[in-house]
């Protein structure tokens, strides 16, 4: 992480350490992955691909990252968090693009500032979110 004052940001080198702690989790689990870091404002900063992961997995990876950014929510509690909004929500968010609502997107977060988001695909949800929070634990951001 950069620390300007009072600006924490995700650099480059903490976002490569985070998706080679996605793989490496994912080689230990038998799954193959996609995983892709992004900034706060959704830009990518790193992604990994293993060989054998799925194709369609790369673009999912990228937008559990860009969902998780954007709300700061992990994409696995989106089911719960739409329950408190109205129908039309609760039929309109999921269409937009890029919005994914089953597990595998974390936010990150540095104290309390929310700095980017990792997503895995490719393994089952669960597998998804145990190689994105070995990411978050490799920046040092989560026990």
């Amino acid at each position: 992480m950069n620390h300007e004052p009072g600006v924490p940001r995700l650099t480059w080198e903490a976002a490569h350490l985070a998706v080679q702690a996605a793989v490496r989790q994912a080689l230990e689990l038998g799954a193959r992955i996609n995983v892709s870091v992004v900034d706060a404002g959704g830009v990518p900063l790193a992604f990994l691909r293993m060989p054998g992961a799925p194709l369609h997995s790369i673009e999912i990876s990228e937008d559990k990252a860009y969902t998780a950014a954007s709300f700061g929510l992990a994409t696995s509690d989106w089911q719960h968090e739409l329950a408190a909004h109205s129908a039309s929500v609760r039929q309109g968010l999921p269409l937009r693009p890029r919005f994914v609502m089953f597990g595998g997107g974390l936010p990150i977060r540095c104290g309390s500032e929310l700095i980017g988001g990792i997503g895995v695909s490719g393994g089952s949800e669960q597998q998804d979110e145990q190689c994105a929070k070995a990411g978050l634990i490799a920046m040092g951001l989560q026990q």
